[in-house]
């Protein structure tokens, strides 16, 4: 930029002409003849200029200086260049690692919410859909930790859940009726099979069996909905009020050998899957007698229940649950036989001929919706037991099922 202003100005003046050399002096063609002819004007003008042109004299030298300097020394790769101080840091960075030094902490998995569940029953291939949420990770996909344990009485889980001893407890729809109408804060939130796995089981005798005539013979029943829904509809008002008739027994776990010593004929609420061929093995043969002889609505044969009261605080919990239970049943229904595989192989006890034998009949019952709710099979059911005495009222669905999918 110097050497363009110096190229620009055509004349250098001194600040007093009088004294200035002849080479500083402006010509006349540069000056104009309009100038000349004003004295005051024109002795201002050349001051200025002359001021001007004593400035960039100055410049050029020292730009030619500069330009001199570069030229004698041209920079290079090797030439030492200094920094002022105060520029870099005093004390030396630290200098970073080319490579890792060590692999880099692992991630730590959020924990495990721990869910108490307990069994209605002995562990049996009809928990295979809780079986194999857990086996296949579905429970621990949800961040659930599902523990469970064995009831040492039918009625003990419904009793623990109203009490909030246990999170979540196996059941039958028809046992939450029962249970509900007598005070138990529980409600359904998923079904995981949809048909009654219980039914009558009569011991063959020489007479034919029929319906009408088995409330004369000894009865025994397992759980409480067998004593107070099944019972009173299998016994006349006449039977019921003999003197010389026993009273009902209770097997609890309808052991083979609590039916033969206890000279039972009639089990209002046993296993047909698994009881006749039970009997079979000890030389007694058995008929089995679906509800639908006693005109029993259809009903969910194993439910899960939660305690009412706690259910919205649990809500997301509960959600996660019914998740894990929805896609162990599509896998268990897409692959039924290597379903069996792994449970009978986590769980060895479940290996044996019977399982086996009604394992296809079970599977094919069991829901690929456990979060749905069947209104009008809920509704029917209230309506029966209301009908035929066993209950005061009719309860509205809502206190007794809910499906989590569609709650707020």
């Amino acid at each position: 930029m110097l050497r363009c202003c110096r190229r620009t100005v055509m004349t250098r003046c001194p600040i007093d002409l009088a004294d200035a050399p002849a080479q500083y002096m402006p010509t006349a063609s540069f000056i104009g003849p309009a100038v000349l002819k004003r004295p005051a004007i024109n002795t201002l003008l050349i001051s200025i200029l002359g001021g001007l042109g004593l400035c960039f004299s100055t410049l050029v030298v020292a730009d030619d200086n500069v330009a001199s300097d570069v030229t004698g020394s041209a920079l290079s790769l090797n030439s030492e260049i200094f920094l002022p101080e105060g520029l870099w840091p005093a004390q030396p960075l630290i200098e970073a690692p080319s490579v890792a030094v060590s692999p880099p902490e692992p991630l730590t998995p959020p924990p495990l919410e721990p869910v108490n569940l307990m069994l209605d029953w002995f562990l049996s291939p009809q928990h295979a859909v809780i079986l194999v949420a857990h086996e296949k990770g579905f429970f621990q996909d949800q961040r659930l930790e599902v523990n469970w344990q064995i009831p040492g009485d039918p009625s003990l889980p419904a009793k623990l859940l109203a009490a909030e001893d246990i999170d979540l407890a196996l059941g039958r729809q028809t046992q939450l009726h029962l249970a509900v109408h007598d005070g138990a804060p529980l409600i359904r939130i998923a079904s995981l099979i949809k048909t009654p796995l219980n039914a009558i089981i009569a011991l063959n005798n020489d007479e034919e069996t029929d319906i009408d005539t088995l409330g004369s013979r000894p009865l025994g029943f397992s759980t409480q909905e067998g004593k107070q829904l099944i019972l009173p509809l299998l016994m006349s008002e006449t039977v019921r009020q003999s003197e010389h008739y026993p009273e009902p027994h209770d097997v609890h776990f309808e052991t083979v050998e609590t039916i033969i010593d206890g000279n039972l004929e009639v089990i209002a609420d046993g296993f047909y899957h698994t009881l006749p061929s039970r009997l079979a093995s000890q030389g007694k043969s058995a008929t089995v007698i679906g509800y639908d002889a006693l005109s029993i609505p259809h009903y969910d044969g194993l439910i899960v229940m939660a305690n009412r009261n706690n259910v919205g605080q649990r809500m997301a919990t509960w959600v996660r649950f019914v998740i894990a239970l929805e896609e162990a049943a599509h896998w268990l229904i897409e692959n039924p036989e290597q379903a069996l595989t792994k449970i009978t192989t986590a769980y060895p006890r479940l290996e044996n001929n019977l399982t086996e034998e009604y394992w296809h009949d079970l599977v094919r019952r069991m829901s690929l919706t456990p979060a749905a709710v069947d209104v009008r099979r809920y509704q029917a059911m209230e309506t029966f037991l209301q009908k035929h005495g066993i209950t005061d009222a009719i309860l509205p669905v809502e206190q007794l099922a809910t499906d989590l999918h569609q709650s707020p």
